[in-house]
Formats: C-alpha cells, sequence, structure tokens
C-alpha cells in the first residue's frame, strides 16, 4: 500500500505541474494581490460620444514578487459588459499587471485569483477517488495524470509546432487508451479486448468526421476561440479543419473507453463465476450489458456537445431562426457532427469490445473443440 501512496502523491504533483507549470513560467510579469480598500467609486461617468461608465479606485496589497507588501493605488473602469467588465470588494485576491513611472510603481488588474479555489476543487476530487475506490482510486488518479500530461505536454505543443492536430490526437487517444488499461488492469485478456473496442469506436469516429466535414465544407472555424487561433504570434498556420476532427477524436475517447472497459469488465467477470460458458455466450453477454450502456453514454454524449453550445442555441432561439438556417449554421454542424460521430464511435465500440474479449476469454476452449 505505501508504493501506491507514493505513486498517488507523485501523480498528484505531476496533475499541478500540467495544470499550472506553463502558466506560472510564461506569466512572471503578473503579480497576486489583494484588495484591501476601496477608496472612492464614481458612477455613471460620461466619457463623451454617447459613452459612460463606473470608475473605481482601490488599494491593493501586493503578495507575490520583489514587490511583496507594497501598497498600490490602483483605479478601474466598467462599461456595463457583463463578460468582460470588473468590479471589485475588499477581500478580492487578483493578478495584477505591474510596472514602473515616473511616481514610483502603478499597474493595473488583470484577473481575479481562481487557482487557488480550483486547486481545492482538485484535492477534494483526488480525495473522493482514493477513499471510494482505494487502490483502484489511485490507479484512476495515475491514468487520469498521464492522460492530462499527454494532452498538455505533448499533443499540445505539437500541435503548435505544425504537426497534424488531426493524427497527433489520434496517437494521443491511443497512447492514453493503452497506458490507461494497462494501468487499471493489466495486459490481460480483459484489457487487450476493451483496447480492440475503443480503436474500432474511435477509427469510426474519425473516419465519418473526416468524411463528413470534407463533403459538408466545416472548416472547423467556429467561436472567438478559433478565430484568435488565426493570430496567434507563430509563423506556425494551424489545421483548423484537422483541431476540428482532433476535437471530436478527444471528445469521443472517454466515453468510447468507458463502454469498451465495462463490456470488456462484465464479460470477464460472467467467464469466471461461469467457467464453462461458451464463446456465443459471452458474446450475447456482452452484447445485452453493451445495449443497456448504449442509450445513457449515447445520451451523456449529446447533453456534453449541447451543454457546450446553449448560449448559442439560446441566440439562434431568441431571433428566431428556422431549422434549415440553424442546421446549415458552421457552428451546429460542428457539433452535430461532433455528436453524431462520437456516438457511432461508442455504438461500434460495443461489438467490437464483446467480439474480441468473448473470443480471447474463449480461445482455450475453441481450439479444444477443433
Amino acid at each position: 500500500m505505501k508504493k501506491y501512496g507514493i505513486l498517488s502523491i507523485s501523480i498528484f504533483i505531476l496533475l499541478i505541474y500540467a495544470f499550472t507549470g506553463d502558466v506560472y513560467a510564461q506569466s512572471i510579469e503578473y503579480l497576486r494581490g489583494k484588495v484591501i480598500e476601496i477608496t472612492s467609486e464614481d458612477l455613471d461617468l460620461d466619457f463623451g460620444g454617447g459613452m459612460s461608465g463606473d470608475v473605481q479606485y482601490f488599494k491593493v496589497e501586493v503578495q507575490s514578487g520583489e514587490l511583496k507588501g507594497q501598497i498600490l493605488e490602483l483605479e478601474n473602469t466598467s462599461f456595463g459588459d457583463e463578460v468582460y467588465d470588473l468590479w471589485f470588494e475588499v477581500g478580492d485576491r487578483v493578478f495584477i499587471e505591474v510596472y514602473e513611472t515616473d511616481q514610483g510603481f502603478s499597474g493595473h488588474v488583470v484577473d481575479y485569483q481562481r487557482d487557488i479555489y480550483l486547486s481545492i476543487l482538485l484535492v477534494v476530487f483526488l480525495v473522493i477517488i482514493i477513499l471510494i475506490g482505494k487502490i483502484k482510486g489511485i490507479k484512476a488518479i495515475i491514468s487520469l495524470g498521464v492522460t492530462i500530461i499527454l494532452i498538455l505536454k505533448i499533443l499540445i505543443p505539437m500541435i503548435l509546432r505544425g504537426y497534424s492536430p488531426f493524427y497527433m490526437s489520434l496517437l494521443t487517444a491511443f497512447a492514453s487508451t493503452l497506458i490507461t488499461y494497462i494501468i487499471i488492469g493489466g495486459f490481460t485478456s480483459k484489457t487487450i479486448g476493451a483496447l480492440a473496442g475503443t480503436l474500432v469506436g474511435l477509427f469510426l469516429a474519425a473516419s465519418i468526421s473526416f468524411m463528413i466535414s470534407g463533403l459538408a465544407h466545416i472548416k472547423g472555424i467556429s467561436g472567438d476561440e478559433i478565430n484568435m487561433l488565426l493570430y496567434l504570434p507563430t509563423e506556425i498556420n494551424l489545421d483548423l479543419t484537422g483541431l476540428f476532427l482532433g476535437g471530436v477524436i478527444i471528445g469521443a475517447l472517454g466515453a468510447v473507453m468507458d463502454v469498451s472497459i465495462s463490456i470488456s469488465s462484465s464479460i470477464s467477470e460472467i467467464k469466471k463465476n461461469s467457467p464453462m460458458i461458451s464463446f456465443k455466450g459471452l458474446f450475447l453477454s456482452g452484447m445485452e450489458v453493451g445495449k443497456d450502456i448504449m442509450g445513457t453514454m449515447t445520451n451523456t454524449l449529446i447533453l456534453a456537445y449541447t451543454g457546450a453550445s446553449l448560449p448559442l442555441l439560446l441566440i439562434i432561439n431568441a431571433y428566431d431562426f428556422s431549422f434549415t438556417r440553424m442546421i446549415n449554421m458552421e457552428f451546429i454542424a460542428i457539433e452535430f457532427v461532433r455528436a453524431m460521430a462520437g456516438s457511432i464511435g461508442l455504438i461500434a465500440a460495443i461489438p467490437a469490445t464483446a467480439l474480441t474479449t468473448a473470443y480471447l476469454m474463449t480461445r482455450k476452449e475453441m481450439k479444444k473443440d477443433v
């Protein structure tokens, strides 16, 4: 048990590094601070040109860097934009960008500090997994850490260096699936069966999304984040269509893995408790389990993509677009292809997993019969 404790601590450190390592390395100019006093607030000021807004004057105590302990007097302007405006209260923890002026140091608030609360949430998540799952929970944490590191330290950097997002996503998905299954179940017939089902499902999801994106002229350019990628400070021309296809693969990976390992584990348990069961019996049992899982997991995928697109759906409904106009909008088409391709891949994983696992579990008996 001791070695698993060491592993869990190690993977926790890797998770923190994966989430925050690059952020802190690239954000040295941003200092932590705490709002200690609201000096004054001027509301409904006229800025001319029909613009009005509110101005807030406050003091911030710097809590990191060479200026730690110093008090800065800052101001903040709000124009009534709920998305981008900030409005502070005493006690708020913030990030500030500091610069030197003739009168000393000044700066402005960049954003709230959120990493503290996210770290607390992460610790709670890890503790619950370990308490409920014990050794298997620790293995789940290790596999999660490996997946996060593969994405943040390999997939994303390789894409930014100009490698194909589509093929890099496929390789990342394969590596993540293989490592996760080996960590959780070891190199067994159950693992090989689940791996085969996952790969079949992902390959089908990738093939369908690739084909439909070409036929439907889906470029993958949708949303502010994608548009911002067009202006990255790099000479690399990102393949946005490949990025969309890679997103389909990564998005479907979790659900397909879940279905495959559930079916494979069920078949393994059935074989353990009924050693004389035939290949056909195991296969049909796996299919029945898969059918029960299929409905909920397909809903999970579709609801996840719908939830991500909910603001866009509200806008479309508010402006009363027709169904024909709506379904032909690229960002709707993108989410539709993601949901459908992922769901088809998930469904295809069911017979592939059941067939492979049932064969591996009964191959010795089948050879004896021959």
